[in-house]
């Protein structure tokens, strides 16, 4: 036997004088309340977890905004103040535990205001050369740390050079820095401010280089002046060894200068003929010394 069903129902009602028929559906049958009751507290949770998500929403695009905007300001070219300054606090504060083992806290401080100068000058090619220059040169110092120390020969503070050190190594750097900055000389300058910066602290260099490497290695130092044989870490003493090294220190910060674009091939031979007549010079002077 089969059934069927259906969803609406005629009644009617014969002993009404106005009979009439209604039909009804299963809403009818059960309407549904007109007002609908919601718990508060389910209100404010979720008016609560709404402002969470924009709060955090917010808070995700501003970081974002922030760390564009450095982006930009770091790649800005040319260099600018800002980017220099914002470029060199981020590289102090990675690089702070090298910093601290070549400087002191005034020495730091020294450093720091040199960086910024050179990024605004010559942008992150200088500053590399720079950061390479005092890589090389606090190692250097501490070579045989212990050695030096025994023979009262030893930089101050086992080495950490302070702000003194920083500004006397620097200054013909800085010069040319701020010769750069302002354009003095127009653009035929500015390779020759270029080349005075790399060639200052290539000089410098192979001045720290000579006399620490001398210091540890050197067996027989000669007074500059008279070419006497003097005792090790005298002033203004120099050894074979410590030459070499202080050569050899100055090549290699000048090449590091080349790939970094910051010297030309007029550039280079002017170095070359430089060092070719000092280094004549200091033989002449030593062949006269040694006859007499």
């Amino acid at each position: 036997m089969a059934y069927s069903y259906s969803t609406l129902h005629t009644i009617t009602f014969p002993s009404s004088p106005f009979p009439f028929q209604r039909t009804l559906t299963p809403s009818s049958l059960f309407p549904k309340p007109a007002i609908s009751i919601i718990n508060p507290r389910l209100l404010l949770r979720s008016d609560h977890h709404n402002r969470l998500q924009n709060m955090q929403v917010s808070r995700v695009t501003s970081v974002q905004d922030a760390v564009g905007g450095a982006m930009a300001l770091f790649q800005s070219s040319p260099a600018t103040w800002q980017s220099s300054l914002l470029s060199n606090l981020l590289i102090f504060l990675l690089g702070s535990p090298i910093l601290v083992t070549g400087l002191s806290l005034s020495g730091i401080a020294a450093a720091f205001l040199l960086g910024t100068l050179t990024w605004r000058a010559f942008g992150p090619s200088g500053f590399l050369l720079v950061a390479t220059y005092f890589i090389i040169g606090t190692a250097a110092t501490k070579v045989k740390m212990a050695q030096k120390v025994a023979q009262g020969v030893a930089e101050k503070r086992r080495g950490r050079r302070g702000p003194g050190s920083v500004i006397g190594s620097s200054a013909a750097g800085c010069v040319c820095a701020f010769l750069a900055i302002f354009g003095v000389g127009g653009e035929a300058f500015s390779q020759l401010w270029r080349l005075g910066f790399v060639a200052s602290f290539c000089t410098k260099l192979s001045d720290t280089v000579s006399s620490e490497i001398g210091k540890a290695y050197g067996k027989t130092t000669y007074l500059v002046t008279t070419f006497k044989v003097v005792p090790r870490g005298t002033e203004g003493a120099v050894s074979v060894e410590g030459t070499l090294a202080g050569i050899l220190a100055s090549i290699v910060l000048a090449f590091v200068g080349c790939l970094m674009g910051e010297l030309n091939n007029d550039a280079v031979n002017i170095i070359n003929i430089s060092l070719g007549s000092i280094i004549a010079v200091l033989m002449q002077q030593a062949l006269q010394s040694w006859h007499l």
